[in-house]
């Protein structure tokens, strides 16, 4: 299904500015629909012909919808958009015909003219118009609820026409919002409380005020119910902003052990400032939950950081240990033992500073094969080099695949460069001793490649059996934690390649594409 925005470039001549707006009515407009109860529609005139596009839909969660299949794509013209053409043309809210059937499905139409306000605060011109069709199949007398709702839908039908509805949306504000069924306090010019729907008046009597709404100066009742006095105030500000046609930041209230989200927003139709909208929600739930999770995360993080100090307690242990070994091979066998655990503590010391069980795995790779030129046992200068991106891994995923790395960089630098023969004159156009760490993600799968420009694998070597423990830990690791495998071979231009390829795990974030991993 194609967006807002590729059918509205594709079939109009809208501008920029103008599909923006039109993205910031779809992503605001759910309030309108559960206050109107019906379905809307949001439809641009396509090349001035008489047709109209349906470029969004959205249906009320207060009421049964009056269209069955989705309407986004769909070009009409002729008598059916007549509405449409009138709103589109004279600039005004159309309300007048008879009820029109769809299918077996009665409904009344209206149609809403978008204007986009010019930078001078003007009232531009129609870009676009918005239908709003109800369901009259359930038909009743309305309530006190349902008509509140429905005047303060027809002050924000009137705003959308003035150009003034949707507000900015806040820098880093979301659009969990509120919504009507949450809790709707409707006020007037001073501010005091004219409705307030049952789910408000339980809101508030959670935060510990126990009599009727009505009647209450909304911006007084803030101040005196939160707990913290600044939090109070800020509250009570924008409820007044609101009633001075500006739309505020949303805002929180704590009181009584108990949390209530707010957004105020100013009812101005026609430009002339009514009152105000005051959406309502209970999130004590929401904020326990939090920080729970806050504390939760503060203890895996200490975790793994003592989790690291141990790590080098023990590898500080196995290198005092190794500077008292005489024999060499002993001590060469502790000093592998170090980087080993090195290398696992450097995760660990990554995810204490990370905020969940996932690390940026690029910087860990440059730090492990940094450290592999600076103690590998070779008088060569062996440069590092990393293609790609590792993006973000889970921590049951990196602390493996680092040890993997750590082995296979250690092996290419002391084995795949033999000593320089000093009275040997070296070619000039040989090429300086390389390593290159290729990293790339190919669906469910990491690829890794590990490459030199060595000497290559010795004669019989046994990829499967062959090796030094470096390279029996590596098998290990891939085949059995990592649930991957791996690749021994000489390159195609010489030297050594080491392949892995590794699943990744569902959740897997791939920083790269800002997208979740696939399951």
């Amino acid at each position: 299904m194609s967006t807002l925005r590729d059918l509205a470039e594709e079939h109009t001549a809208l501008r920029p500015a103008d599909i923006d707006h039109l993205h910031r009515i779809a992503g605001d407009w759910q309030l309108l629909s559960d206050l109107s109860f019906a379905d809307l529609l949001l439809w641009v005139p396509v090349d001035g012909d008489g047709t109209f596009l349906c470029v969004a839909q959205v249906r009320p969660t207060t009421a049964p919808t009056a269209y069955l299949d989705d309407q986004v794509g769909r070009i009409v013209g002729g008598p059916e958009v007549a509405h449409l053409e009138v709103a589109h043309r004279q600039g005004r809210i159309w309300r007048e015909g008879d009820p029109v059937w769809y299918g077996d499905v009665p409904a009344r139409h209206e149609a809403i003219p978008v204007r986009l306000r010019t930078g001078d605060g003007e009232a531009g011109e129609v870009i676009a118009v918005v239908g709003r069709d109800t369901n009259l199949s359930t038909a009743r007398t309305p309530s006190q609820l349902e008509l509140n709702y429905l005047t303060t839908a027809d002050d924000l039908a009137q705003m959308i026409a003035d150009g003034t509805f949707p507000p900015p949306r806040h820098p880093g504000e979301t659009t969990s919002a509120p919504r009507v069924g949450d809790g709707l306090v409707r006020l007037d010019a001073n501010g005091k409380v004219t409705y307030a729907s049952p789910n408000a008046q339980s809101a508030y009597r959670r935060l510990g005020f126990a009599s009727h709404l009505v009647g209450e100066d909304l911006a007084q009742l803030h101040r005196r119910l939160a707990r913290d006095p600044l939090e109070g105030t800020d509250a009570g500000n924008a409820v007044l902003a609101a009633l001075g046609g500006e739309a505020p930041p949303r805002r929180e209230i704590d009181a009584r052990g108990a949390t209530m989200l707010t957004r105020a927003l100013p009812l101005m139709p026609a430009g002339v400032p009514i009152g105000a909208l005051v959406l309502v929600r209970d999130i004590t739930e929401v904020r326990r939950r939090d920080r729970a999770l806050i504390t939760k995360d503060a203890t895996i993080r200490e975790i793994h950081h003592r989790v690291k100090n141990n790590l080098q307690t023990v590898a500080a242990l196995l290198r005092l240990q190794a500077r008292r070994v005489s024999a060499p091979e002993a001590r060469v066998a502790l000093e592998e033992s170090v980087r080993r655990v090195a290398s696992i503590a450097l995760v660990h010391e990554t995810l204490s500073m990370s905020s969940d069980e996932a690390v940026e795995f690029d910087g860990i790779v440059d730090r492990v094969a940094s450290a592999a030129t600076e103690v590998a046992a070779t008088e060569v200068s062996v440069g590092m080099r990393r293609r790609g991106s590792f993006g973000v891994l889970p921590a049951e995923i990196a602390t493996s695949l680092v040890m993997v790395l750590n082995e296979l960089l250690l092996n290419a630098v002391e084995h795949g460069f033999p000593p320089a023969d000093e009275d040997a004159p070296v070619p000039a156009d040989t090429p300086r001793p390389e390593v290159v760490v290729t990293a790339q993600r190919h669906r469910k799968q990491l690829h890794v490649s590990v490459t030199d420009n060595g000497r290559g694998l010795p004669e019989q070597f046994d990829a499967d059996r062959g090796g030094n423990l470096g390279l029996q830990i590596v098998r290990a690791l891939v085949t059995g934690e990592l649930r991957g495998t791996i690749e021994l071979r000489n390159g195609a231009a010489g030297g050594t390649e080491a392949v892995l390829v590794v699943p990744l795990a569902r959740g897997t974030t791939d920083r790269l594409t800002g997208r979740a991993g696939p399951p």
